[in-house]
């Protein structure tokens, strides 16, 4: 009987099954890109959902697979990876769930979502509970695609949308790394004051907006100061930053921190466990990154 099922992120299922392996969870098989475990569900950051309710239904026609599901709950969302038809005809008899692009800022969905799918054409796997409040974990966004200077913009979205809260007018930002200056825009586009640390240019468009600072220093010579968010999306390697967000937290300077971990290479799983237990923290793999992972934290109240 599957026990779990983890949804890795396209081009990442080795990644996905590193962890997994670490974790003592073996994938039993895989069905796309959503690998079946028969063991009970563990914490997966390089999983894009986790379906931590698994069951296997018998499901002969099209009428029973749905009424199985009405049975469970309303809401489901469908992953797809054969019978397509099939699982059409199912999700006309099911409620519609919408998934329309989020107007950042935003609040994630916070209707109960399930997920469901077909493992042969008779054969249907739903759980109805999963990490995730998006469809098959995709936070998609209404984009600006020409106000940024790339779309590294929306990592930022989606990481202040996954822990709802984001940057308001009166707090004070710091962007390590900042250059050219997509985490900057996205920042002083809240009406934040944001002070952007790098030695190269933003973009001009950029460097005009309100509220916007560049200090030309190193983010790793910068100690640490009073702000309400520290943001990173610097390319470095996993152990210096998390010596300089370690540095951070114990100086009490930073309300709340959220910075990219990016791999190069092989995935440091250690580094990522490291910054997995500071206290306070959370570490996840968005729709958006890619060999890379989100780290959040917000100081205790």
């Amino acid at each position: 009987m599957i026990g779990a099922a983890y949804l890795a992120a396209e081009g990442l299922e080795g990644t996905l099954t590193e962890e997994l392996t670490r974790r003592g969870v073996s994938i039993a098989a895989w069905h796309g890109l959503l690998a079946l475990s028969l063991e009970p569900p563990v914490p997966a950051v390089w999983a894009l959902d986790v379906w931590t309710a698994p069951r296997e239904i018998e499901v002969p026609s099209v009428k029973q697979a749905a009424d199985a599901l009405r049975a469970m709950q309303r809401n489901w969302a469908s992953y797809g990876v054969g019978h397509h038809r099939r699982m059409a005809l199912i999700t006309e008899r099911l409620p519609p769930v919408k998934a329309r692009p989020l107007v950042f800022p935003e609040a994630a969905p916070s209707a109960h979502l399930g997920g469901w799918t077909l493992l042969a054409p008779d054969r249907m796997l739903a759980s109805p509970t999963k990490t995730s409040p998006f469809i098959n974990g995709e936070c998609r966004f209404l984009e600006d695609r020409t106000g940024p200077p790339s779309r590294a913009y929306l990592k930022l979205w989606e990481a202040c949308t996954r822990i709802g809260a984001w940057p308001v007018p009166g707090e004070r930002c710091i962007d390590l790394g900042a250059s050219p200056g997509g985490w900057t825009w996205a920042i002083a586009r809240l009406g934040a004051t944001v002070t952007a640390i790098d030695r190269a240019d933003l973009d001009p468009h950029v460097a005009a907006m309100p509220g916007v600072t560049l200090r030309r220093e190193s983010a790793f010579g910068l100690a640490p100061e009073k702000v309400d968010w520290l943001f990173s999306d610097i390319i470095a390697y996993p152990d210096r930053l998390l010596a300089l967000v370690k540095a951070w937290i114990a100086a009490a300077a930073a309300r709340r921190i959220v910075c990219t971990v990016k791999f190069q290479g092989a995935t440091d799983h250690d580094a990522a466990d490291a910054f997995a237990a500071i206290p306070g923290g959370r570490l996840m793999h968005l729709f958006h990154n890619k060999h890379e992972l989100t780290f959040v934290w917000e100081r205790p109240a």
